[in-house]
């Protein structure tokens, strides 16, 4: 086992953080997992797994700010941070509402920016910084009925790219993973006979599940995996090959 770090994993409670958050601990690393929403959700993951949850809004950069002051106090220097909340306000571009617009941009772009703004002072000082953002399939291919979405997770493809650049001189890399469809509730949401349409469309055969992007997570943030940076992996069982 390598070195214990410090890891913060946004949208860290559910779904694909969840399986993040529980891969970072089991590697023996002490992690933060950030939720925004779901108390109860929050209370159980915590319950099951011994991590802790804090709340905050990941939009909101003066939250960003207090809340990793708070957990820099509780656990120390934030060594690893995973970009991976995100939200959905699906509808075609002349039914969409600013709103639908905003709050998509805010919580799933925006809080690259935020998070990484607060984090990435320590980690220049401390010259150490592993930084992987979940963009998505839809941000690479687009996705009909997602011009939010799509524009966000193709937008932190090219944060990463640059912010890569910027942190290499300091041993600090910025990777992304682009998931295809995996078997969250979010994906689960979508009606039994579209998920069948997609399902026939990825050359595996199955939906992704949580832990093939916990693997890549795991890959990116290794401390010998210091000459991977700027880099996108996707893991879409084939789906898109980019």
């Amino acid at each position: 086992m390598g070195v214990s770090r410090v890891a913060v994993v946004t949208g860290g409670t559910r779904g694909i953080g969840k399986a993040i958050s529980v891969a970072l601990k089991q590697a023996g690393h002490k992690v933060a997992a950030n939720y925004c929403g779901n108390d109860e959700a929050a209370k159980a993951f915590t319950a099951e797994t011994g991590i802790a949850a804090y709340k905050w809004d990941v939009g909101d950069y003066a939250a960003c700010v207090a809340s990793i002051a708070q957990i820099t106090k509780d656990l120390g220097p934030v060594d690893i941070v995973v970009n991976n909340a995100g939200i959905t306000r699906d509808g075609t571009m002349h039914k969409m509402n600013v709103e639908q617009w905003q709050d998509v941009i805010a919580t799933n772009l925006g809080s690259c920016f935020n998070m990484c703004r607060v984090v990435i002072d320590s980690m220049r000082a401390r010259n150490f910084g592993r930084i992987v953002n979940i963009g998505s399939i839809n941000g690479q291919a687009g996705q009909y009925g997602q011009v939010n979405y799509a524009a966000a997770k193709s937008g932190i493809h090219g944060f990463t790219k640059a912010l890569a650049q910027e942190g290499a001189g300091k041993n600090i890399t910025v990777n992304a993973i682009a998931p295809g469809y995996v078997d969250t509730d979010m994906v689960r949401a979508v009606p039994p006979p579209v998920l069948e349409k997609i399902i026939a469309r990825i050359p595996v055969g199955r939906l992704g599940r949580a832990d093939d992007i916990a693997r890549g997570v795991m890959f990116l943030v290794a401390d010998d995996a210091d000459f991977i940076t700027g880099s996108t992996i996707s893991i879409n069982g084939g789906q898109h090959m980019y």
